[in-house]
């Protein structure tokens, strides 16, 4: 059998895992003081009994999930789901609500929020209506926001909604996750469009990065932050009801 009956380039799946490397690596030398700043936001927040909330829309609530209920992760994690704005229902509707003002402040109704909280809000683009009014309300509420977002889209005069406020104009904190505008990264000979999105993968080890030197910042500061296990590990279900039992009847944050 032909090695590549399609005649396709066989070089294609390599280039993007080096262009993500490049991004995380690109991260770390640009971003690590607002990385830096973040984890010691969080830290200081966890310590003092608060949640840390995440919120994303469309893909970006992938990273919302990413921090909740993780082996390795922590306990005090409020992840803002909601289903309309996610695309396992119905993709083209959760494009229009993400756009709906309003929805935000009743997102935000149901949810418990204390001025020590901290919340973290995802948007590649940092264009859409329900994010900046997430990040807005939070702010208005005294909580700290942590932006994480893609500065090359969302300050490009090609992306969407034209010269309009964006997610990072109501951050505290803001990490660039250095991705192109559009977010496909890759250019395919013979093909049109760009293809493979680097938001998802980046995103990701920034927030497990944010979870990594917040409990090293908690440790060295004299506090025991409570993480999960892993549920398929021998132990680990009996120990991470202990923990989040605790945390739903006050012993901590959820």
């Amino acid at each position: 059998m032909s090695a590549n009956p399609l005649g396709a380039q066989s070089d294609t799946a390599e280039e993007y895992v080096m262009a993500a490397r490049e991004l995380l690596g690109n991260v770390m030398s640009s971003q690590r003081e607002s990385i830096a700043a973040a984890a010691q936001a969080i830290a200081l927040s966890l310590s003092s009994g608060g949640t840390l909330h995440a919120f994303g829309t469309g893909h970006s609530h992938i990273l919302a999930e990413e921090l909740f209920y993780r082996a390795g992760g922590l306990v005090s994690v409020n992840p803002i789901l909601f289903d309309g704005l996610m695309l396992h229902r119905d993709p083209m509707l959760s494009t229009q609500l993400e756009r709906l003002n309003g929805l935000a402040e009743a997102l935000l109704g149901s949810q418990k929020i204390a001025t020590n909280d901290i919340a973290i809000v995802a948007s590649n683009s940092g264009a859409n209506a329900v994010v900046c009014e997430v990040a807005k309300e939070m702010q208005r509420r005294g909580v700290v926001v942590i932006a994480l977002t893609s500065l090359n889209h969302a300050t490009s005069h090609e992306a969407r909604g034209g010269a309009g406020a964006r997610l990072h104009d109501f951050a505290d904190i803001v990490i660039d996750n250095g991705g192109v505008l559009g977010d496909a990264a890759l250019s395919i000979r013979g093909f049109d469009r760009k293809v493979a999105p680097t938001s998802t993968v980046v995103g990701a080890a920034i927030v497990n990065a944010l979870v990594a030197q917040t409990v090293a910042n908690m440790v060295s500061a004299g506090h025991q932050p409570k993480v999960y296990t892993s549920s398929n590990t021998e132990g680990g279900d009996a120990a991470n009801a202990q923990v989040h039992s605790a945390a739903t009847s006050g012993g901590g944050a959820l």
